[in-house]
């Protein structure tokens, strides 16, 4: 049978073949190339502080400078990778048996260095800018987080998920506790929105302001903060201004001032409050609402609880 060729030549056939190769070649060197571009995009994640922070392999030894990154380590299951944490890590139990190496203002850094970790995560509420210095200029990689409000603790959850790859788990957990969140909004609807103050030290007086984590636990559990117009994350007031302010609710973490007789006995002049006259000051767990960090959900669902039961 003769061949047909429609009128190419031998040599055309095979100009056309080697062609044909080299199209799909090219084809293929672009799409690894989109591959590998797209994976580099993938491995550089912006901290809390605006660095750009790069990584290859997965880190396999960590030290936390904070309680509320050590409860972020142990909810996505990372226990086998943390080396070091401080003092103040207390949660879980488990945490409590991990090489300490100083509290969050006072690091030991020949311990730290001795432990060799792959990556140093810090916070910058909770840890010195001196710290940070003295641990950059030590050469140690470090990852910053600055978790101001829900979507703060969220994007800390989604930074770790980046950097371990475990987004999907990440993912997973946090729509469980948008769920929550929700259901907390629409059941607060229903009981009046309580003039609050949230109060982080009695001496002098400090509370909770607009740009906080805090205030989120109020506005989600429907309670109007007194200092939620105030910019300044922990606003010192007079005890004049709390007066004219007057708070239905006074919640606070200091067990000392747990009673109404307790709190007049720092203030008398309070005795006018709405909260001091109506019993309605109520001490909370500072290790649970002092740490934006997977017990977030705990906290707001505990204060939610507290104020739906009035």
């Amino acid at each position: 049978m003769p061949l047909i060729n429609y009128g190419l030549t031998i040599t055309d056939m095979n100009a056309f073949k080697y062609l044909l190769l080299l199209l799909i070649t090219l084809l293929l060197i672009s799409c690894n190339t989109s591959k590998e571009t797209k994976s580099l995009e993938s491995d550089i994640i912006i901290d809390d502080m605006g660095y750009k922070f790069t990584f290859g392999k997965t880190p396999q030894k960590i030290v936390v400078l904070a309680p509320n990154l050590t409860e972020i380590v142990y909810e996505l299951g990372l226990q086998n990778k943390l080396i070091g944490n401080t003092t103040y890590c207390n949660y879980p139990e488990e945490a409590k048996n991990i090489e300490k190496i100083g509290d969050m203002l006072s690091i030991d850094h020949e311990k730290l260095l001795t432990l060799q970790p792959d990556l140093i995560f810090i916070t910058v509420e909770g840890n010195t800018k001196e710290t940070f210095d003295k641990l950059k200029s030590l050469g140690l990689s470090l990852f910053i987080s600055n978790p101001r409000d829900y979507n703060g603790i969220k994007k800390t959850f989604r930074d770790f998920g980046k950097i371990f790859r475990v987004s999907k788990l990440v993912e997973n957990k946090i729509s469980g506790w948008d769920k929550t969140v929700d259901s907390i909004k629409i059941v607060s609807r229903k009981h009046p929105k309580y003039v609050t103050m949230f109060l982080v030290s009695f001496q002098p007086v400090m509370a909770a302001g607009k740009n906080t984590y805090i205030n989120q636990y109020l506005t989600f559990c429907n309670l109007e903060n007194i200092t939620g117009d105030i910019e300044t994350n922990y606003p010192f007031l007079s005890r004049e201004e709390v007066l004219k302010r007057n708070p239905e609710i006074i919640l606070h973490t200091q067990h000392s001032y747990d009673t109404r007789n307790n709190v007049l006995d720092l203030y008398k002049e309070w005795k006018d409050l709405k909260a001091v006259n109506n019993n309605k000051v109520f001490y909370l767990n500072p290790d649970i609402y002092f740490r934006p960090g997977p017990r977030f959900v705990v906290a707001l669902k505990d204060l939610s609880s507290l104020i739906t039961s009035q």
